[in-house]
């Protein structure tokens, strides 16, 4: 089975559905409208341009290209989780982009090529989404645990000093502050694994339901793949905030004050 094709038509009628939240923006007068046209627009021309292209990249199928494909994913994700928390990309890069590396590999690796194993073990058509889904929730998880622990141990800087002043390693000290991070970088993967089927149909299991094939095989492909995004979240969080150790903190063990951008530099 076939999944039907959307005409131009009905996307026009799709887009002409974003007049209502622009109309409850104008009568809040939220003042984000401009924003809101600007964010469909570059979605368009951003999602427009990347079907072009993994069309290409299926059609090509090149285990360099494809593989190449994933680590600049990984590297943009990178990119956007150091901007996002406010740091140096330049000082922070090699550090997050380690954690993200290791943590998404690991998990595509036995997601892919042990439990799936398609042929040839990097077709695109696997490789690419799969890959695309366990790195985006790892930016989004990275982004949290990286903000809240560096914005946490500048809070309670006192409370910090005071643990290396009464003999801790820094990361001994870091330890109450890597929990403070992790915890909530974790939280809304958690609650989502908790109401996934009740509240929500997964994108993925609809998709795979959407392109032909049975409600059981989707629902396979949604558990496993919930479980390889819960766990790259949980290693590349840990990972990444025990990498940052070194970069952030002098060899006093005190935070690099020249580590974060002024807010001219965003």
């Amino acid at each position: 089975m076939e999944t039907i094709n959307i005409s131009y038509q009905a996307m026009i009628i799709l887009y002409a559905l974003m007049v209502v939240p622009v109309l409850i923006c104008l009568f809040l007068k939220l003042g984000n409208v401009k924003r809101i046209l600007i964010a469909v627009l570059r979605m368009t021309v951003q999602l427009a341009a990347m079907g072009l292209y993994l069309d290409y990249l299926f059609r090509f199928n090149n285990v360099l290209v494809n593989i190449g494909w994933v680590i600049l994913m990984i590297a943009v994700a990178n990119i956007t989780v150091t901007r996002n928390t406010g740091l140096k990309s330049l000082r922070m890069f090699l550090a997050v982009m380690l954690g993200l590396t290791i943590s998404s590999f690991f998990v595509i690796v036995v997601f892919i090529f042990i439990a799936i194993r398609p042929e040839p073990f990097y077709d695109a058509r696997y490789l690419i989404p799969i890959a695309g889904m366990v790195i985006g929730n790892c930016m989004r998880a990275n982004t949290i645990a990286l903000e809240r622990f560096f914005s946490s141990i500048k809070k309670n800087e006192r409370e910090y000093l005071t643990y290396l002043l009464m003999g801790a390693t820094l990361r001994e000290a870091a330890l109450p502050y890597i929990r403070e991070a992790v915890k909530p970088a974790l939280a809304p993967q958690l609650a989502t694994l908790a109401t996934l089927g009740l509240v929500s149909l997964p994108g993925m299991m609809t998709g795979q339901i959407l392109g032909g094939s049975t409600p059981i095989v989707a629902i396979k492909y949604q558990i496993g793949i919930m479980i390889a995004i819960f766990t790259a979240l949980s290693v590349t969080t840990v990972l990444n905030l025990l990498l940052s150790l070194k970069v952030a903190f002098n060899e006093y063990s005190i935070l690099k004050r020249d580590l974060f951008r002024k807010r001219s530099d965003s």
